[in-house]
């Protein structure tokens, strides 16, 4: 490594219209992206589900734009809460190489369907926001009856961390100002003041 500049990562953070994502989104921004990385924001989707639940909280219309606009079979869809977050991203590193990846699903194994993504697009590092009660914080994710099978009954970010190829990094927003609590494969509940 000459002249002290790590080489360029791709970073890639999960992103859904959740709180949880919002906060995983602004530690990768602020403590994970340096500017020469790229960061990828990878939106899995149920084609077949209602359409973006959280949406209503999203739009905030200004003085003259609009907060829908026309799809191509010429119906009124919200802002897409991805571009959104792209646009974010663009304000707050401006020289940040950020691009979207959008991925429909039929079936409910979102967590293979973003291990399957990280490793076609050569990510680097996986940032995923977590939500986590007490007792799964105490008593971890796994549920009784033998050993972790696929992805059901296991947490999707626990099971993000322990099968992935490249670091992942799950995130729980700790307040306005508190800080972050990271768990990744080596380290559990690390507390990052922000």
């Amino acid at each position: 490594m000459q002249g002290g500049t790590p080489p360029p990562r791709k970073v890639m953070v999960v992103a859904e219209p959740t709180r949880e994502s919002a906060g995983a989104l602004q530690y990768a921004l602020s403590n994970a992206a340096l500017e020469q990385d790229e960061l990828i924001l990878l939106h899995i989707g149920n084609p077949n589900s209602w359409r973006n639940t959280f949406s209503t909280f999203l739009r905030r219309p200004s003085a003259g734009s609009s907060s829908t606009m026309a799809s191509s079979d010429g119906v009124a869809e919200d802002v897409d809460f991805l571009e959104e977050m792209k646009h974010a991203c663009k304000k707050f590193q401006p020289k940040l190489r950020v691009r979207v990846e959008r991925v429909e699903i039929e079936g409910k194994d979102k967590a293979g369907v973003i291990l399957s993504q990280s490793k076609e697009l050569g990510i680097d590092l996986l940032v995923i926001g977590q939500r986590r009660s007490l007792s799964t914080a105490i008593l971890g994710s796994r549920r009784p009856g033998g050993p972790m099978r696929g992805t059901k009954g296991v947490d999707t970010t626990e099971y993000l961390i322990e099968n992935s190829d490249c670091l992942c990094v799950g995130v729980q927003k700790k307040g306005q100002n508190a800080g972050y609590l990271l768990t990744t494969k080596t380290y559990r509940n690390f507390w990052l003041l922000a």
